[in-house]
């Protein structure tokens, strides 16, 4: 079985996250929305998306199309798999899922006339950037029950504390001398994982495979660190994507921060106003900033962005891809896409120099920035110029 999960009107919305790749391609909870559909079906998955990200995420041949802005419950789940050929699932003008006659590589969902079936449950609609940290705890939750189903933990360490039961552990994960209380909500650590030592951790909590938490880290429920990532310092309520680092101490709230990013030392970022009024999030598709309706919001930070040693975030700052900041002060609440600079001004990121380092930080992983890659970046380059005012 294959499915393929199309971008809806979100992908314009969730930018700076989705400049980078499609919406099910997003991490909340444990997994990315793609990964929790083809678990749940126990489907190969493909993406319809945009052109210029097509060569990287591509699209199979299904008959089965999913709203990759959606996260499924079993009430979706079921009602999906309950779909007849020609059959389509909406919730009021929100197109959820399609099920075709005859399958393809692609759809035109707006324009496909299929019989139309209601659903009337509530799901998760990621439509914003700040509603993936809003949806963390719930899509922890969720996942944690689909990956440990008829699953046996390891164990750990007898050097650590453990409060609750609601923690497991998957093979090569290791932890000492550190604290788990799952009581308000479960603990996840995934394969080759490494807990330091003199941790304190509390679910939700999700750590995925081959991530780390440093000595004496502080992690307060509805997090997830993303794979490949190693974090230090004091987190609450964030989701980081994976290949990234928050290495050291400083504050880290309400945010989402994407892949290959790095956070420098002693950062802290603010995520509530000192009138504890609502916060505002820059808006790509507005151009402008947007109310979110919440008093705490603090940092979006988009695939390859990066920040200095002591760099000061205000309430509800979005950086962009690839910018990268630094100096004294608070910089603006929007960093635009390929800025380089802080408080005291920017310039423009230049392409050449952006790739020169991203080639680097792939290499230090063992990896290499392939041609997919720099075309896409280079393309969001390009999509982003008009916004460097500098």
């Amino acid at each position: 079985m294959a499915i393929n999960l199309f971008d809806d009107k979100s992908w314009r919305s969730l930018r700076p996250l989705t400049f980078t790749r499609p919406v099910a391609d997003l991490r909340v909870g444990i997994l990315t929305i793609a990964e929790k559909w083809a678990k749940h079906l126990n489907a190969d998955f493909g993406f319809q998306t945009q052109d210029y990200l097509s060569s990287k995420f591509t699209a199979k041949q299904a008959d089965l199309f999913i709203n990759g802005a959606v996260c499924p419950n079993e009430a979706l789940i079921d009602t999906v798999l309950g779909l007849k050929p020609g059959q389509g699932l909406y919730a009021g003008n929100l197109c959820l899922a399609i099920k075709l006659e005859q399958p393809t590589v692609e759809l035109n969902v707006e324009s496909v006339v299929v019989e139309t079936l209601s659903f009337d449950y509530p799901f998760t609609h990621i439509q914003f950037p700040e509603d993936i940290f809003r949806s963390n705890d719930l899509e922890i939750r969720e996942d944690f029950k689909l990956l440990t189903k008829d699953k046996t933990s390891a164990t750990l360490s007898s050097t650590n504390v453990f409060l609750g039961d609601n923690i497991f552990v998957e093979e090569g994960a290791t932890a000492e001398c550190s604290t788990f209380n799952s009581l308000q909500g479960p603990i996840y650590l995934g394969k080759n994982s490494q807990v330091w030592e003199g941790c304190f951790i509390r679910g939700s909590f999700a750590l995925c495979e081959g991530s780390s938490v440093k000595m004496g880290a502080k992690i307060y429920p509805q997090t997830t660190i993303g794979p490949f990532s190693r974090v230090g310092g004091e987190i609450n309520n964030a989701v980081i994507w994976g290949y990234s680092s928050k290495g050291h101490e400083g504050y880290l709230g309400n945010s989402v921060m994407g892949q290959w990013c790095n956070i420098g030392a002693d950062t802290n970022n603010s995520n509530l106003k000192n009138n504890y009024a609502e916060v505002k999030l820059w808006d790509y598709e507005q151009e402008s900033f947007r109310k979110t309706g919440l008093q705490f919001c603090g940092l979006i930070m988009a695939d390859h962005a990066k920040c200095g040693i002591n760099t000061m975030f205000n309430t509800g700052t979005v950086a962009g891809v690839s910018a990268n900041v630094f100096g004294a002060g608070f910089p603006r609440n929007f960093i635009p896409d390929f800025a380089w600079g802080g408080a005291h001004g920017f310039e423009v990121y230049t392409l050449n120099k952006m790739l020169e380092t991203a080639k680097l930080v792939y290499n230090r992983r063992g990896m290499e920035l392939d041609d997919v890659e720099i075309a896409i970046i280079t393309e969001v380059f390009e999509r982003t110029k008009a916004l460097r005012h500098f």
